[in-house]
């Protein structure tokens, strides 16, 4: 066996003892438990950034969705399109194989160069990372965990697809 191999195998021991003593801890108590890892597992935010948690409600059929983590900065713009370029890094805690994201290799603001009615004035919008990366599987049972400069906010949206599958 390789590293790899040992990375996986301690992985998914890690995954079922953690299932074990959460489902343990719910026949012990009788009231619904999420198995949500401790918070103080995940990393400290490094210094100008800020970690931020999304816990998400469970759902029947969590395979049929996917998380859209929108990230972004409210500030004024004008008539122009204006974005952000990002990389949302998914990182691994290691020794317990959850996964957190990590906003990186921010660039910008930017936008297009329009020139702009001059009765039109700047107003407040929300400006978001332009990112590859923000479309995550449904987990109800894990926290979504987000680091972003300070400045910055984190949205999202649930995409749900429909249980009728279509046939061509």
């Amino acid at each position: 066996m390789d590293n790899h191999d040992v990375r996986t195998i301690k992985a998914i021991r890690n995954r079922l003892l953690h299932a074990i003593v959460a489902s343990s801890l719910f026949l012990l108590s009788n009231s619904v438990l999420s198995a949500t890892p401790d918070l103080k597992l995940y990393p400290l935010a490094e210094s100008g950034y800020k970690r931020l948690v999304i816990q998400l409600r469970p759902l029947k059929q969590e395979t049929n969705n996917k998380l859209e983590i929108i990230l972004g900065k409210t500030f004024k713009v004008d008539c122009n399109k204006h974005w952000f370029n990002g990389k949302l890094s998914e990182e691994v805690l290691q020794g317990w194989g959850y996964p957190y994201f990590v906003l990186k290799d921010l660039g910008g603001p930017l936008s297009t160069r329009m020139a702009c009615l001059t009765k039109q004035k700047p107003k407040e919008a929300f400006v978001p990372v332009q990112s590859e990366q923000n479309l995550i599987p449904y987990n109800s049972q894990l926290p979504i965990v987000v680091y972003v400069p300070t400045d910055f906010e984190v949205h999202y949206r649930i995409w749900t697809a429909s249980a009728v599958l279509r046939v061509e």
